[in-house]
């Protein structure tokens, strides 16, 4: 519940100065998050193999229980956010995250191809609302880039918890980085 308060907080704080003033169609807020927890990260990987249904699944692997997990308060913290459009690429993994906000929000899926994101950046630009964009790790990262933001460091193999907010003015772009969900704890060694 503390990230969705975080997540709308943040929404409104990006809003320009006079929200009632501006119709919320005009301005542009694009919120990216890379797909949930896969189902063959870690030992998922092994397991899927010796499963014969689940092998023919490897080269497009669904969620995890973590990941649909994670991907349901993905939906019920951006439920109220007023999404206006959703964004996938065409893996499972990438529109099982998506789903349940699609769902939410009644707002279908439209796919998009992560091999041109800077005209992909182009057109979420010069497109008011507040989008949705699943992506991964490497796409995702590339995008906030491609939109004029500040990405951070890359995403990491596990790292499933970045929430990133781009917001288009006529001043410039803002980008906040926010966490939800379970946090990763990073590859380097354990904290004492």
């Amino acid at each position: 519940m503390r990230s969705s308060i975080v997540i709308f907080l943040s929404i409104f704080l990006l809003s320009p100065a006079v929200p009632q003033a501006l119709d919320a169609q005009q301005e542009t807020v694009i919120l990216l998050v890379r797909h949930a927890e896969r189902a063959d990260d870690g030992d998922g990987a092994q397991k899927m193999a010796a499963d014969p249904e689940m092998a023919m699944m490897l080269g497009d692997p669904p969620l995890s229980e973590a990941g649909l997990g994670r991907a349901s308060l993905l939906a019920e913290m951006l439920r109220d956010a007023g999404i206006t459009q959703i964004h996938s690429t065409d893996y499972r993994r990438t529109r099982e995250t998506a789903q349940p906000t699609s769902a939410a929000t009644r707002h279908e899926v439209a796919l998009y191809d992560p091999s041109d994101l800077d005209a992909f950046a182009s057109e979420l630009r010069s497109t008011p609302g507040r989008h949705l964009v699943v992506g991964h790790s490497n796409t995702t990262h590339t995008l906030v880039t491609a939109l004029g933001g500040d990405p951070g460091l890359p995403i990491e193999t596990l790292e499933y918890d970045r929430l990133y907010l781009v917001t288009v003015e006529a001043e410039g772009i803002r980008t906040v980085l926010l966490r939800f969900g379970e946090p990763f704890r990073g590859s380097g060694p354990p904290e004492r």
